[in-house]
């Protein structure tokens, strides 16, 4: 239960972050109201973690909770902090005892973005998860992350009329808009680049909802083939729109082409001659060419519209991997590139082997994109090619892929998170350890147990041995709770200040595990001589005693 200190303080910080997020956006970095503003509000969590190791938000859309208590409410539309996270798809923020000055100044810098203006189309959370905090961690309902903004096709602008001669063809499109159908006995007509460019350019005078109608021209003409000529042309035909759509923005469609020709390509009653032509179109989507042209398009902001995109995405085969890897390290939006993750975490399935050549790629955030891309996969085929980039030489690739080997398990995985605990860099470390934790196997429990147990342990940094020690928690079984019973009762004459580190998180540790029998142990050492010991122990007893 939380108490009416814990309350207090959070309120304290609520207030501080309402206050920062209206401040710093109107001073730069090295003002010094930005500076002091930045600091008394990281001294607002630095107060709360004296009652509480994290601070856990629930976010509703006017109200904020801390456990069970109400902390903010507000029915205001503008200054909303509860509604300003909800809209965005954020059900949880929290914030823990490790948070430093930078991580604080990066948090403010994302929410005192304005998010209103035209310039910005990426989200709250994409924004976070570019910041990579270690000691903020946020939870997501995905199902309201897809831009709700209305899909607006792009303007055509219309082109100068030029005088042509009308042949067979431009007389039947001409008819098209006149007569309510086509008749049946209408003649092939061969279609050459003549009658494609005179088409167009006849198109483009008034192209306003004309495209779908050319497509029903080109579909019709398909019907009445007779040969392979005729099918060919109509294919290259078919091509042709999908590439001028494309430029258009006109994505609808090339989902409306695709699903044609899916439905032809499936009729059991059409010669396998003619599908040949129909696959062709349909394999064409996916090509360079295409998603080149598609990469303009969702760069441009609102108008990359998620749910039509997704819908194009579904007709798509695995030939469309390579270029949408090629495009996700050109988009410069992280909008753009969250579409362009979504379409690969759907296609990648079809060819995990051909999505892999991505680890290869030079640039580290394409890696790291990759293997994000795989972890959403969940597939454990996957396991094979991330143990490759296990040793990268960015850290940031080394954290994701630590974490996908983590969900993913499999064969190799627990030597390698092994390896990486004794990476020179603590982040790696820490992420190998949670990694670890994530298995949740025997031989991943093993591996942590015996690493407290070595002599080197108690050299490490306390934050660091915290860490274990909350990770060990997670097997809550009597093994784990003998040896954490053990580690509180060692004492030691030499380099005790180090072992009564180990004993302190012994104690923190056994109140994670929640076995109530720990309670009469935990008395025996709230009163002990170890300031440390004794304030992890009173925490521990407060928290078996509240569960």
């Amino acid at each position: 239960m939380e108490t009416s200190e814990e309350i207090k303080a959070t309120k304290d910080v609520i207030q501080a972050i309402l206050k920062s997020k209206k401040i710093l956006r109107m001073y730069p970095s090295n003002n010094p109201i930005y500076i002091k503003t930045l600091e008394d509000a990281h001294g607002k969590f630095k107060e709360f973690f004296y009652y509480n190791d994290e601070l856990q938000l629930k976010i509703k859309q006017n109200e904020i909770f801390y456990g069970a208590e109400q902390v903010y409410s507000s029915s205001e539309k503008e200054d909303n902090l509860a509604l300003f996270f909800f809209k965005d798809g954020l059900r949880e923020i929290t914030f823990k005892k490790g948070l430093t000055n930078e991580e604080v100044e990066s948090f403010f810098k994302v929410i005192t973005l304005d998010f209103d203006t035209e310039v910005l189309d990426d989200d709250i959370v994409t924004l976070f998860w570019e910041k990579d905090f270690q000691n903020i961690q946020y939870v997501v309902d995905e199902a309201v992350l897809a831009d709700e903004e209305d899909y607006e096709s792009s303007a055509v602008v219309e082109a100068k009329e030029e005088a042509n001669e009308p042949d067979n063809l431009m007389k039947a499109y001409e008819d098209a808009f006149k007569e309510s159908e086509i008749e049946k006995e209408a003649s092939i007509v061969p279609l050459s680049d003549r009658d494609l460019q005179a088409l167009l350019k006849e198109f483009e005078k008034d192209s306003e909802g004309k495209t779908g109608k050319l497509v029903n021209i080109i579909f019709e003409l398909m019907y009445l083939s007779e040969t392979r000529q005729d099918f060919d042309d109509v294919s290259v035909f078919l091509m042709n729109v999908m590439q001028y759509s494309v430029i258009h923005g006109e994505i609808h469609i090339l989902t409306d082409i695709l699903s044609r020709l899916k439905v032809l390509n499936e009729n059991k009653n059409i010669a396998e001659e003619i599908k040949k032509y129909l696959r062709k179109v349909m394999v064409y989507a996916g090509s360079e060419a295409v998603i080149n042209q598609l990469s303009e398009f969702l760069d441009s902001g609102p108008d990359a519209d998620e749910k039509t995109f997704d819908e194009f995405v579904k007709f798509l085969d695995k030939n469309a991997i390579p270029p949408f890897m090629k495009i996700l390290g050109e988009l410069k939006s992280i909008h753009a590139r969250k579409i362009v993750i979504d379409a690969l975490t759907y296609l990648g399935p079809k060819d995990l082997t051909l999505l892999s050549s991505g680890l290869n790629d030079s640039r580290w955030y394409v890696v790291r994109n990759i293997i994000y891309i795989m972890r959403k996969i969940a597939d454990k085929r996957a396991v094979d090619f991330l143990l490759k980039t296990v040793k990268h030489g960015d850290i940031r690739v080394k954290k994701e892929v630590i974490r996908a080997l983590g969900e993913l398990g499999g064969t190799g995985v627990v030597v390698a998170l092994r390896d990486a605990l004794d990476d020179a860099d603590d982040q790696v470390r820490v992420a190998a350890l949670k990694a670890l934790g994530n298995v949740g196997s025997e031989a991943a429990k093993r591996i942590i147990m015996e690493r407290i147990r070595d002599k080197s342990f108690k050299e490490k940094e306390f934050g660091e041995k915290k860490d274990y020690f909350e990770v060990i928690a997670k097997w809550k079984d009597k093994e784990i709770f003998e040896f954490l019973s053990g580690v509180l009762k060692k004492k030691t004459f030499f380099r005790s200040a180090k072992n009564d580190e180990n004993r302190a998180c012994a104690a923190y540790s056994l109140g994670l595990v929640g076995n109530k029998d720990a309670l009469q142990i935990l008395n025996k050492y709230k009163n002990a001589s170890s300031k440390q010991v004794r304030e992890f122990t009173f925490s521990a007893i407060r928290r078996l005693e509240h569960e």
